[in-house]
């Protein structure tokens, strides 16, 4: 007996931590399970070709959003090769809307809902060991009783599982050759004390921690492993001091400088305790998360969501003083209340924060939340197909979204990325409307033919120095070097914009201050930019006299924005000189 737990995750670096847990708890049956993860970049045929290779006796699917359009193409096809083999479906797709699911898939034949490692391990049981106990004595389960479909079969569903003990739950990480080089999600607590009404977590009012033991352990063990990244997946982490406040002791006091950790918090709970601890934290040891969703205070109201805005605002602003910790702001568009008016200005508001990070979403509607409930008195209207994102509503239209859409794809290229720091900080200065700015961009790449095609970061440069060119508020000169000095700020270049001046023009002091090869550059500019503590630039630099000469050092690079150390070098320092634009040698 073979039982195959299948998930397709959204990118190879990501891990199931699903299918690992409930292997891990479904202790006694092991040796009958089996794993096997794919991404949707995998064409389904590949897919389908593997799981048929690996002849299961039970095929089991984690479903989500992201992957569950695979999910229903790949079981359809492998139902019409392997009818006997009986096909379950969990996670947050599964356990909502279960009727309706299974009419629009017939190869599916049961699906466990809600929290799955003790429905896993009684139905591994079921299939492995023959255990007296028949499908309909197993909780938590909804399943047909015709193995074959057909119009006629009914749809059982047995009584609702007790939430588990959640100390009971295995540590499933124990392969860690499968780990190597990819996020680690771990939980150490379940259920969220609020009620936001776009989120599904809020249905689960039962709040559940790990025993901190069992997690100073599990740290450990990922710790010791070098593990990149470890990804909390607890919704609102800090909700609990004490618990919060241990593991960030934990982590602090066993850092080996390799592995960072990803946690999701409401700012407006952080206590002059944490923020002690926080700003002593080694930089890039942790990145937090902080969903702000909207400024509007009707729209907080509306949604459900309890944040104090103004407490929010003045904590991420601590944050950011403290220099040594990757921030990510969230905007949700699409919000019931908002209207286009609304949103830019809780993107304006959040915008000059200068999060690392501006991750600007768009409302999902999910089976089972309160705004999936109530989405015709909002008027909500979405997609029918994962990931059900919002169309439009009573304040927002789908052109407006779509605008918005410009807005999401400029500030992911041009803020989130990194890539173009210095000239983002310099832009403020004669963009006071920073939505206004995106949104312009956005129509720029539109009108030109340049939006749906994958750019090369050069190509993106040089998209940015036309729009910037064309609307003429920053000087072609100032404009230039700003984007030279941003493609060498991350990495030494292998060519230059041919609008760039030639290196063979410095090629004896490149000689002189770059001992070490590649990880070093030498480059002139006639203006003084916005260094590392600068978030935004009051006004434009003036043309120095004489250039000064950055020296980019990549060996030693920020650990939160991963750029190039730089120092400034005048030309006494050099001892070359500039004479009618050219270098005097």
């Amino acid at each position: 007996m073979k039982i195959l737990l299948v998930a397709v995750n959204a990118k190879y670096i990501h891990s199931n931590p699903a299918i690992y847990s409930l292997k891990a708890y479904a202790k006694t049956c092991k040796a009958c399970i089996e794993l096997a993860e794919f991404t949707i970049n995998h064409r389904s045929e590949y897919i389908l070709r593997e799981i048929y290779k690996r002849n299961p006796d039970v095929v089991c699917f984690s479903c989500y959003i992201w992957n569950f359009e695979y999910v229903r193409e790949i079981a359809a096809e492998f139902h019409k090769l392997r009818q006997e083999v009986p096909i379950w479906v969990g996670g947050p797709e599964a356990s909502f809307e279960t009727d309706a699911m299974f009419a629009e898939n017939p190869a599916f034949f049961g699906a466990m809902i809600g929290e799955g490692e003790a429905t896993f391990a009684e139905l591994a049981e079921y299939y492995c060991k023959k255990s007296e106990k028949g499908l309909s004595e197993i909780a938590g389960i909804a399943y047909r009783t015709s193995r074959t479909p057909d119009e006629t079969s009914h749809i059982f569903y047995t009584e609702k599982r007790a939430p588990l003990d959640f100390n009971s739950v295995p540590f499933a990480c124990e392969e860690t050759e499968t780990f190597q080089n990819r996020i680690v999600y771990y939980e150490s607590g379940r259920g969220c004390p609020f009620s936001c009404s776009y989120c599904l977590s809020s249905i689960e009012k039962k709040l559940r921690f790990r025993d901190l033991s069992l997690v100073r352990r599990e740290l450990s063990f990922l710790i010791e492993k070098e593990v990149p990244q470890v990804k909390f997946v607890d919704r609102t982490f800090n909700c609990n001091h004490h618990h919060a406040m241990e593991i960030w002791k934990f982590i602090r006091d066993q850092d080996k400088g390799k592995t960072n950790f990803h946690f999701e918090i409401a700012a407006d709970l952080l206590t002059e305790e944490e923020f002690d601890l926080l700003a002593a934290l080694r930089p890039g040891l942790i990145q937090l998360e902080i969903g702000v969703q909207s400024v509007n205070l009707s729209v907080i109201r509306e949604i459900r969501r309890t944040m104090d805005l103004s407490r929010v605002k003045s904590a991420v602003m601590r944050i950011q003083e403290m220099g040594n910790i990757h921030m990510h702001l969230d905007l949700i568009a699409g919000l019931p209340c908002e209207d286009y008016q609304s949103f830019a200005r809780s993107f304006r508001e959040i915008y000059a924060l200068k999060p690392n990070q501006l991750q600007l979403g768009f409302l999902k509607v999910l089976k089972g939340s309160y705004l999936y409930e109530n989405r015709d008195a909002y008027g909500i209207l979405y997609q029918d197909k994962p990931p059900y994102e919002v169309l439009r509503t009573k304040w927002l239209s789908y052109e407006e979204i779509l605008e918005i859409k410009l807005v999401e794809e400029m500030v992911e290229t041009y803020y989130n990325s990194g890539q173009f720091e210095v000239t983002m900080k310099l832009l403020d200065a004669v963009y006071p409307d920073s939505f206004a700015f995106f949104h312009s961009l956005g129509q720029f790449y539109e009108k030109k033919g340049y939006l749906d095609r994958n750019h090369s970061r050069m190509q993106r440069t040089e998209i940015l120095r036309e729009f910037l060119l064309e609307d003429g508020k920053m000087t072609k000169e100032l404009t230039e070097e700003a984007l030279l000095y941003d493609l060498y700020y991350r990495e030494n270049m292998k060519s230059r914009p041919l609008w760039a001046r030639s290196p063979v023009e410095f090629a004896k002091i490149t000689k002189r201050f770059c001992k070490n090869g590649k990880q070093s550059h030498i480059e002139p500019f006639f203006y003084h930019f916005p260094k590392k503590g600068e978030k935004v630039a009051a006004e434009l630099p003036r043309r120095l006299p004489e250039c000064v000469y950055v020296l980019f050092e990549y060996e030693k690079r920020d650990a939160i924005t991963h750029q190039a150390k730089t120092t400034e070098l005048n030309s006494q320092e050099v001892g070359e000189q500039w004479e009618n634009g050219r270098m005097k040698f």
